[in-house]
């Protein structure tokens, strides 16, 4: 501060300047630093630059006109060159050379004795204004402050006033730079307000190099205020920038509650009894399945919190350590940069923000990190982490882990299992025993020895413990549910039908899809089986499919579309359908009220230029339909459908017939509409199965007619559950459509079940009632032609419908193990039977309803062909044959005369008893054979009837 009795800046006086020879004060090459103006007004540029000029061009003068520099017009300085401002002009300086106070603060008086006057304050400067005259008492006040502060400054040792100091001549004196009235220049070489300037090489007092000790001359010259402004970018920088950004971002980022993060998790697509996993729905980030902290273990736990983050449980969720290694990484490039410390920052790294190396987006990791320690629980973090973690092998999180490593739920995890876990997560796929085994171990042995230290594991029960023994990954690879094998198609079936149902991929792969699907264990075991034995020792290129489908609901119980679940779905391909198709001709037929008893001629017949025969020349003569079906004889429905009016109708009407009972009017893969040609028309064909579906189309028509008609839509999928409890579908209990009438179904049901018993005895076990039909085509042309092609065989019981194709991957002649023509009676009919008896074993045997009577006839005729009168003859003459005619002559019993004896008449035979349950005409119905196609009940053709057909053949 300014004291109140000085009489401007400085208490009056100007700062001391450094010494030049002789004691006088160096005046400075210019005005002091920062001014632009001269100290004072009659002290400017002292060094050589111009004075102030009075009239005339001349500097003002002192007294006495003299110039004002001093006597004889030298510089205002004493007689010997001293400041004026001493005594008698002398310098102005004490006894000590210091600048003293001005005896009785007199001041210098003007030529008319007037007290001259300081200059006004310059600008910058502090302290009251002095300009006004001072008394006497005043003066003589401030001159004793003045001879004090000189006094002050004579102490021994070097410090300021001491004359023993040589003054620096190159140093600018104080009188050359302003001071403030807290900065008094007190003697040679002592900084003004403060503690003495000190040598170069540190010590205080006097020292060569310097002279006053502040250093050499390219210290003092040095540009300060670079390095300081240089020093202010960096703290702006490191610390102010850096903290306002993170303040920001803290209060406007938003942390998501626990529950809220939809990371991707496994689906688990599950059997009907919504426990046996058929297969897994695995996200491209890898397979990873939710579980809650009650069910991972304490002991897992704190395997995974002693090698992750021993503080876990009392750190604010970050680590300033980790983010300056992050920091200093990133500048130097290294790609570890960016790795999180604690586990809420590898939380939020792996479910948030994703691992790109870059400050940005570690700074977002910090800031979300901080706000989520103080918003969930401890639990709820580490529950997180433990959901989303990799740890190798395509597993994410710690319950899909304990499967793929141990086959286990983490649940059933043991210490060193856990520890094992937990000693993977640094390098998930670096730290796999199966590839590294001395790595994961001595990683294992410091999460135990942290367990310990931790006080979490006692060190007797640690000195036991021995490295688990984990699973071989080819196991893993291998297993029911990898999608690898026959499930495989499974999961391809209910993905499909999920993105039909409007259940996207996002949901399938966040959500922790629980799907329960149709599926029974007991159907798909049995098919699986029967595949497999009935195929061992066949032909290598034969390829297998069977679909089993509840006629109740539509629901698929078994599914096999071959071995590879990557590969091509047989069971999903279309194919020719063969004889079995003649199924939808009968259904046809009876619909327009021809009843089973309609009779058809078997004989070889000319459709449209070709020749239409039966296999192996087969015929019945003129038989009933259902016995053709039995027979298989594609004459008989060749004629059926020509015979369907109005005429030319029949193909067409059968298509349709086939599109009610369950095939689809289109099919994904295959141009235009399903059985017909691609100008809209229907080959007469179409009876015979030459047109391609599914099988499990065909197996949904024969399911329709189990169900008496009631049509109920294929589906695999059941319900649909999220984890955390959302039902995003369930089915119920699906509504069906009666497509057909009952009396229709049930009577095509009738005629199809004897010929699972008449396919070489394939009966299904206990006598349990089928129905069912066989299926064979050939090629049509070519060096093959003739040879089969695809062999069925579908069948049914009011509780299940099963269709059976064997075939190839591209045409080729179809043949059994020996080399002979492969038929639906033969290896597919094994399948079949083994398939049905295998799902359907404990269930109870159900019936078939009895059929309603279509045009007076309810299911299949007692007989088959037309009847037959016996031979007639004429009442009149009644035709006797005896018992008993002579024998041959005996001895003569009297003279000349042979004996005869009587002896039974080899052509006699008695009359048969009449049967009282076999009518002696006709039965109801039946018509007469009869050579004149005039006579009345005549059958169809005309032909006579051939008799029964031999018995046990192979159906076609």
């Amino acid at each position: 501060m300014t004291s109140p009795y000085d009489d401007g800046p400085h208490g009056g006086r100007i700062p001391r300047a450094p010494q030049g020879p002789g004691g006088q004060p160096q005046r400075p090459a210019g005005p002091p630093p920062g001014r632009s103006m001269p100290y004072r007004p009659d002290e400017t540029q002292r060094a050589g630059g111009p004075a102030p000029r009075g009239p005339g061009g001349m500097p003002p003068r002192g007294p006495q006109g003299g110039d004002p520099r001093g006597p004889q017009g030298g510089d205002r300085r004493g007689p010997q060159g001293g400041d004026p401002r001493g005594p008698q002009g002398g310098d102005r300086r004490g006894p000590q050379g210091d600048y003293p106070r001005r005896p009785q603060g007199d001041y210098p008086r003007g030529p008319q004795g007037d007290p001259q006057r300081r200059p006004a304050p310059r600008p910058g400067d502090t302290g009251a204004q002095s300009n006004m005259p001072m008394d006497d008492s005043t003066r003589r006040v401030m001159g004793s402050l003045s001879e004090a502060v000189a006094q002050r400054g004579q102490r021994p040792g070097g410090r300021p006033g001491d004359p023993s100091r040589p003054g620096d001549p190159n140093r600018p004196g104080a009188g050359s730079r302003p001071a403030t009235g807290s900065q008094r220049a007190v003697g040679p070489g002592q900084r003004v307000g403060g503690p003495p300037n000190r040598p170069p090489n540190g010590r205080r007092g006097t020292g060569g190099g310097g002279g006053d000790g502040r250093g050499p001359a390219w210290l003092r010259n040095f540009k300060w205020k670079y390095v300081r402004r240089a020093a202010y970018v960096f703290f702006a920088l490191l610390i102010i920038i850096p903290s306002t950004v993170f303040l920001v971002a803290y209060n406007t980022v938003s942390v998501p509650r626990p529950g809220d993060l939809k990371n991707s998790q496994t689906a688990t697509v599950l059997a009907a009894d919504n426990t046996t996993v058929i297969s897994k729905i695995v996200p491209p980030q890898g397979n990873r399945t939710d579980v809650t902290i009650d069910q991972i273990p304490p002991h897992v736990r704190n395997a995974v919190i002693a090698a992750e983050d021993r503080s876990f449980y009392t750190n604010p969720g970050f680590s300033v350590g980790g983010f300056a290694r992050a920091f200093r990484d990133n500048l130097l490039g290294k790609e570890s940069a960016g790795g999180g410390s604690t586990i809420t920052q590898q939380y939020v790294k792996n479910a948030m923000v994703g691992n790109e190396h870059s400050l940005t987006r570690k700074m977002h990791e910090l800031v979300i990190s901080a706000k989520m320690a103080r918003s969930w629980s401890k639990d709820d973090i580490l529950v997180a982490y433990l959901n989303t973690i990799p740890f190798g092998r395509g597993s994410f999180g710690i319950d899909a882990a304990a499967h793929v490593y141990f086959n286990k739920k983490v649940q059933d995890l043991t210490v060193e299992e856990g520890a094992m876990l937990a000693a993977t997560i640094q390098q998930p796929y670096g730290l796999d025993p199966e590839h590294n085994l001395k790595g994961a171990q001595e990683r294992w042995n410091y999460v135990l020895d942290g367990m310990v230290s931790m006080g979490n594991l006692p060190s007797a029960d640690r000195a036991k413990m021995q490295y688990p023994e984990v699973r071989s990954s080819a196991d893993v690879d291998n297993e029911p549910g990898s999608g690898t094998g026959p499930e495989g198609h499974i999961k391809t079936q209910v993905m499909n039908e999920l993105s039909a149902a409007g259940i996207t991929d996002t949901q399938i792969s966040t959500l922790g899809l629980q799907i329960t699907t149709t599926i029974d264990p007991q159907a798909q075991q049995a098919a699986l089986d029967a595949v497999h034995k009935y195929s061992d020792g066949e032909r290598e290129d034969n390829r297998y499919a069977v679909v089993s489908i509840d006629p109740k609901t539509g629901g698929v119980k078994a599914y096999y579309g071959g071995e590879n679940g990557v590969g091509l779905d047989y069971a999903n391909s279309p194919e020719q359908t063969g004889s079995t198709a003649k199924v939808w001709g009968l259904a046809t037929n009876l619909e327009l009220g021809k009843p089973l008893s309609e009779m058809y001629d078997s004989s070889t017949v000319n459709d449209h230029g070709i020749q239409i025969t039966n296999v192996e020349g087969e015929g019945c003569g003129t038989c009933t339909i259902a016995q053709a079906l039995k027979m298989s004889l594609n004459t008989s429905f060749i004629r059926m459908e020509m015979a369907m009016q109005p005429a030319n109708s029949g193909a067409q009407k059968i298509a349709d017939m086939a599109h009610k009972l369950g095939i689809p009017e289109t099919i994904p893969g295959m141009e235009g509409k399903t059985l017909q040609n691609a100008d809209g028309g229907v080959n007469d064909g179409v009876v015979l199965g030459e047109y391609t579906v599914r099988p499990i189309d065909i197996a949904s028509t024969y399911a329709t007619i189990a169900n008496s008609g009631m049509y109920h839509a294929v589906h695999f999928v059941q319900k649909v559950v999220a984890a955390d409890g959302q039902v995003l579908l369930d089915r119920g209990t699906p509504t069906g459509e009666q497509r057909v009438s009952a009396a229709v179904a049930d009577n095509v049901i009738d005629a199809m079940r004897p010929i699972a018993g008449w396919s070489n005895h394939h009966d299904l076990a206990g006598g349990r009632p089928s129905g069912a039909k066989t299926g064979t085509t050939q090629y049509g042309t070519g060096g093959d032609a003739g040879a089969d092609q695809d062999a069925w065989m579908i069948g049914f019981t009011p509780s299940l419908a099963t269709a059976v194709w064997i075939g190839h991957d591209t045409p080729a002649p179809l043949k059994t193990a020996s080399g002979g023509p492969m038929y639906g009676s033969q290896l597919p009919s094994d399948i079949w039977k083994a398939t049905m008896d295998g799902a359907l074993k404990g269930t109870p045997v159900e019936q078939f309803p009895k059929p309603a009577a279509i045009a007076g006839q309810a299911g299949v005729p007692s007989w088959s062909t037309p009847y037959t009168p016996p031979a007639t003859q004429n009442p009149l003459v009644p035709q006797f044959v005896p018992s008993m005619v002579p024998g041959p002559p005996g001895p003569f019993g009297l003279p000349g005369v042979p004996q005869v004896t009587m002896v039974p008449n080899p052509a006699w035979t008695p009359a048969p008893a009449p049967d009282p349950n076999q009518p002696s005409g006709p039965a109801p119905g039946q018509p007469m054979a009869t050579t004149d196609p005039a006579a009345p009940g005549a059958a169809p053709g005309g032909n006579p009837a051939a008799g029964t057909p031999p018995g046990n053949r192979n159906g076609r």
